[in-house]
């Protein structure tokens, strides 16, 4: 049986190359972890010299290394659907009747965010507006906060 892929490495690799160079110039340590990384993978490079390479430069070298964590695929997820598209939680979150400013919800709110009902007429709604990427963003939430989303998993419809 294949393994199933994480979230972020299902999306295409175009996809994630933009992903890590969107990090690499809004978060100010990024560049000096991902060269750190790098050069610990080994191939010749020390860190100080790949801090100094291009950006796409080294987003490709990132990720043909393989040096991302699973919490900088989870960031760079988070990146996406919040900062970059935040078209698909904007949908989810006000059909889901949850609190949110431009698909941010407020640090206080507690889990779960809302009753299955609501997540169920969230997660349609995702799939009705915005289709293949839609169910992406809902996969991403039940891989990553299942639990802040009781029933997500069940609302969505098997892939094939």
């Amino acid at each position: 049986m294949a393994k199933t892929l994480s979230p972020f490495k299902s999306l295409p690799a175009e996809r994630r190359l933009t992903l890590v160079q969107q990090a690499l110039a809004k978060h100010k340590g990024a560049r000096a972890l991902y060269a750190q990384r790098i050069a610990a993978k080994g191939g010749g490079f020390r860190a100080a010299t790949l801090v100094t390479w291009p950006p796409e430069k080294l987003a490709k070298e990132c990720l043909r290394l393989g040096a991302l964590t699973a919490q900088d695929e989870l960031e760079l997820l988070q990146l996406l659907y919040v900062d970059l598209e935040p078209q698909y939680q904007i949908t989810f979150l006000d059909t889901a009747g949850v609190p949110h400013e431009n698909g941010v919800m407020p640090d206080d709110l507690e889990t779960p965010y809302a009753d299955p009902d609501r997540v169920r007429a969230g997660a349609a709604a995702v799939l009705a507006a915005h289709g293949e990427a839609g169910r992406h963003y809902l996969r991403t939430l039940v891989v990553y906060n299942l639990a802040g989303w009781p029933g997500l998993d069940a609302a969505m419809p098997a892939e094939g």
